[in-house]
């Protein structure tokens, strides 16, 4: 495998494109003005006390309170409390934890009204960004992500990855991180410890505990609400989470960012820094690279999947719905049951990476082609997840059900990632919205795959004059990529009659070819 990352910098944003083996898996967009993100820690008041919900409504600066159930307020929470209260006043000045007397836990099925007050001051930290109309969601469990370890105030436990599979890693893992850890901290060994030294870790540590304590240095005297830790920004984020020995590059166009990030990959893999290249030219990071390309096809209603089969995607309030279509893969085999297998499996990859893509999250049902043999249903449900293990979001996937219907949950922490993809209608008098070219030109290649295998001696596309014009012009054309690819020269033929969607495939007889 081989991932590249490609960093797009604006006035306004910056977007950051993950591309495995050349294909677009993620597309994240930070806006300047986002001062909600997730692992932001705020000292923020509570305001309102719910028995009811079992829930407080906190104010940490949005123009919606936000939301924290007693679940979300950690075992540890009296004793956060009573820390927070003495650094503020000064009270207290060793952030180190190791001589602060801890209170006893809270009982985990108990009421927040016997925990929290209203107007009463505490640290949350986002878990979930402010989605559609509701405000922020909190937790008082407060983590702090490294590159190897997560730190956890008021913690004793040693958590490690249940991706780090060997059963004497996670022994020495963990013993390692039993004799470094400071007392009153917890620690989670992430997936990317496994094989790293002490040294390493212990680096990282140390990290982590500079943050913890530059944030309790701000708590005294801070104004309520206000952020005293913040996440690091997404590109640093995002290759902290992400960044392995696959990656082959990092390209950045903007010179202050490309700085930043080479600076960080430094800082963690002084061996990678040469791959963290500046992109200095006159044609658009994202051109370039075809990451554009990928970005309008991959985002409409419809999504063309390899070998002629294609998605549906519906959004609704509730839920999302995915329909898994054939397409023209019907024809391929007298063998149904193994079609249907077939166009699953291609359809379950291009699913798993359409939600990562989106960042979908809620309930996801998707229905599959139905498939009469058990073992070829257990086949599609075995491949489901293992397309799914690269995903970072939490997620859940039952088998597939009588009718073919394989349901997911995924978490969803920001709101979900929505590109539009549809463009006004140039037709005179038309005032709708048609697919962009490009997603058109993609129905056209996966149509001329199939007529190639049919041998005809001639083919002929009638199309609107604008897209005949997409098709052959420049150096290589896409015209020019169909021969090199097919070894077949298709005659375009421009039609002013036609509207801009139509198009048709003819034979040397000008003959319809369906």
């Amino acid at each position: 495998m081989n991932y590249e990352l490609f960093i797009r910098s604006s006035s306004q944003s910056v977007d950051f494109a993950l591309l495995k083996d050349g294909k677009l898996i993620e597309l994240h967009k930070e806006e300047d003005d986002n001062k909600f993100s997730v692992g932001d820690v705020f000292i923020a008041k509570t305001r309102k006390i719910v028995p009811g919900l079992n829930a407080s409504f906190v104010n940490v600066g949005y123009e919606k309170d936000a939301f924290l159930h007693y679940h979300d307020l950690g075992p540890k929470i009296t004793s956060l409390l009573k820390f927070v209260k003495s650094v503020s006043t000064g009270k207290l000045k060793d952030y180190s934890l190791k001589n602060f007397p801890f209170e006893k836990d809270i009982d985990k099925n108990g009421g927040i009204n016997h925990v929290l007050k209203s107007n009463q001051s505490t640290l949350v930290q986002i878990v979930k960004e402010p989605i559609s109309t509701k405000g922020p969601r909190i937790s008082s469990e407060l983590s702090i992500a490294g590159r190897y370890i997560v730190l956890v105030p008021f913690s004793d436990r040693v958590s490690i990855s249940q991706k780090i599979e060997s059963k004497e890693e996670k022994d020495r893992l963990k013993r390692l991180l039993m004799s470094i850890k400071p007392k009153g901290f917890g620690v989670i060994i992430r997936t990317v410890a496994q094989g790293k030294k002490v040294a390493e870790l212990d680096r990282d540590l140390q990290n982590l505990m500079d943050r913890w304590n530059a944030m309790c240095k701000k708590l005294r005297g801070a104004h309520l609400p206000s952020k005293v830790l913040s996440e690091l920004d997404r590109g640093a984020s995002i290759i902290r989470d992400v960044f392995n020995d696959s990656f082959s590059s990092i390209y950045i166009d903007d010179e202050t960012l490309y700085l930043q990030i080479k600076d960080y990959v430094q800082s963690i893999a002084p061996d990678k820094e040469n791959i963290v290249k500046f992109y200095d030219s006159k044609t658009p990071l994202f051109e370039k690279y075809g990451i554009e390309r990928q970005i309008k096809t991959a985002f409409g209603r419809t999504v063309s999947g390899s070998k002629g089969t294609y998605l549906v995607i519906e959004h609704t309030e509730a839920l999302h719905v995915i329909d898994v279509n054939s397409g023209n893969r019907s024809n391929k085999s007298n063998n149904q049951e193994e079609t249907a297998l077939e166009v699953n499996l291609i359809a379950a990859s291009e699913v798993a990476r359409q939600l990562r893509l989106r960042d979908m999250g809620g309930i996801i049902v998707i229905d599959f082609i139905d498939m009469a043999v058990a073992a070829n249903r257990k086949k599609l449900f075995d491949h489901m997840r293992s397309e799914m293990n690269d995903d970072r979001a939490k997620h859940k996937i039952l088998p597939p059900s009588k009718f073919g219907l394989i349901q997911i949950t995924r978490q969803r922490v920001r709101p979900e990632m929505n590109i539009k993809t549809r463009e006004e209608n140039p037709n005179i008098g038309e005032t709708s919205e048609i697919e962009a070219p490009i997603v058109l030109v993609n129905k056209m290649t996966d149509e001329l795959k199939t007529l190639i295998n049919k041998d005809y001696k001639k083919i002929t596309l009638n199309t609107h004059p604008f897209i005949a014009a997409f098709l052959t012009k420049g150096f290589p054309s896409v015209r020019t990529k169909w021969f090199m690819e097919h070894k077949k020269w298709v005659t375009i033929q421009p039609r002013d009659a036609y509207t801009y969607l139509e198009y048709h495939f003819v034979d040397k007889d000008d003959s319809k070819i369906k």
